[in-house]
């Protein structure tokens, strides 16, 4: 291994802050110098941002310009719950008070440098995040000077910045590609599933509206519930995965509160519990075992069993043309939220008899087998292409490389 010597960001660069000229004032706003900020610093080279400001406001206000050839990092913001966001400047930027220009000395290539940060914060930026007021991510000035990085010898930079961008060139097709077969998988299983369907219609089911084929649909109570260590689960819509209740991390209730949220019904196995927001239209059955009572934005169903086998409606529901049609009328503007007479009145046409239902749900599973392993073998494929990348890095600064 060679022996590099070792700087700190703070004993070599020079670091300084941005800043945000006043919106009070137009002049500051009309001009051509990009204006970084976090949501601008999503890729590896910088020249360019959502605003401007003019010259003025860098004269004037706490703006500061990062010349071509710096790094601004991300020290303030929820962002860095992403891991740490480092850019390089390669045409000059002003920038604003969340994020810090780094500017390295003419023995350091630019280039380099975020390459050695990124390795050394290959854990996501543990080392040096804390949280600011309100839970606030940020990475604290004096943290952000102690980090070390080696130096070797610039033509000796150069070498390693070229081996890594051809190889991170080369990774970054490939999980493109892996990327790409992952959605291409999740199509096919969606394209299979609607054919299931489409294979088992009855076309002499007259379309009836849901509310119609159900016992009752009743809508939660519109409260939060007193939670507590153990009791009765109290599903949440982030309880309600695709098809499957997701009780891991549910929230539990006192008897007291499950006999007053049950008294309109009581949930049992076999009903359906459908999220009405965050996500609207994901539905779960109710398995065997599980005495629950719902929460906040859950609709609880139960289906006629003479006419539906509950884990087909959960199947029906979920399917992308039903899921398409439950969501045309979705209203709300950041969060959609599903109305209960939009519920009760979804059309519902072609359900095959009992027993072909079930043929239908055997068909399901296997298509959902099959689509899973394929799903598997992407996952893998970018996990290892993202440990591959981990493993340059190590090597690029270890001196292995």
């Amino acid at each position: 291994m060679t022996e590099w010597p070792i700087a700190t960001i703070g004993g070599v660069c020079r670091v300084y802050s941005g800043g945000t000229p006043s919106k009070g004032n137009a002049a500051y706003w009309r001009g051509s110098i990009p204006w970084v900020s976090a949501k601008d610093l999503k890729a590896d080279r910088i020249f360019d941002a959502e605003l401007c400001i003019s010259q003025r406001a860098c004269e004037e206000t706490a703006a500061k310009i990062a010349p071509s050839g710096s790094l601004l990092v991300l020290v303030r913001g929820m962002g860095l719950a992403n891991g740490i966001q480092i850019g390089e400047v390669t045409s000059p930027v002003a920038f604003n008070q969340d994020l810090r220009a780094i500017v390295p000395p003419a023995t350091v290539d630019s280039r380099f440098l975020l390459l050695a940060l990124r390795h050394g914060l290959a854990d996501g930026g543990n080392s040096v995040l804390s949280s600011a007021a309100h839970g606030t991510l940020k990475i604290d000035a004096n943290a952000l000077r102690q980090i070390e990085f080696p130096v070797p010898p610039l033509g000796e930079q150069h070498r390693i910045v070229a081996i890594l961008d051809e190889a991170f060139e080369g990774i970054a097709t490939a999980k493109a590609n892996a990327e790409k077969n992952l959605q291409n998988a999740r199509e096919l299983g969606e394209s299979l599933i609607e054919q299931c369907f489409e294979n088992h219609v009855d076309q002499s089911f007259l379309p009836r509206e849901l509310a119609q084929l159900c016992e009752f649909i009743v809508d939660c109570e519109h409260k939060t519930a007193p939670t507590q260590g153990e009791g009765f689960p109290s599903i949440r819509t982030p309880n309600i995965g695709r098809g499957k209740l997701i009780l891991d991390d549910v929230n539990r209730v006192s008897h007291e509160t499950y006999v007053s949220w049950t008294r309109r019904a009581v949930p049992r196995p076999g009903d359906l519990i459908l999220a009405r927001e965050a996500p609207a239209g994901n539905v779960a059955v109710i398995p065997e075992g599980v005495q629950a009572c719902l929460g906040q934005r859950t609709v609880l169903l139960r289906p006629k069993r003479d006419v539906f086998h509950p884990e087909y409606l959960a199947h029906l529901l979920l399917q992308r043309s039903s899921q398409t049609r439950l969501l045309a009328h979705s209203r709300g503007a950041t969060v959609q939220h599903v109305n209960m007479k939009d519920i009760r009145a979804f059309e519902i046409h072609g359900v095959p008899p009992l027993e072909r239902q079930l043929q239908v749900i055997d068909a399901l599973a296997a298509v959902e087998v099959a689509c899973e392993k394929l799903l598997e073998s992407q996952r893998k494929k970018i996990a290892a292409l993202d440990e591959l990348k981990k493993s340059l890095l190590h090597q690029a600064f270890t001196g292995q490389l």
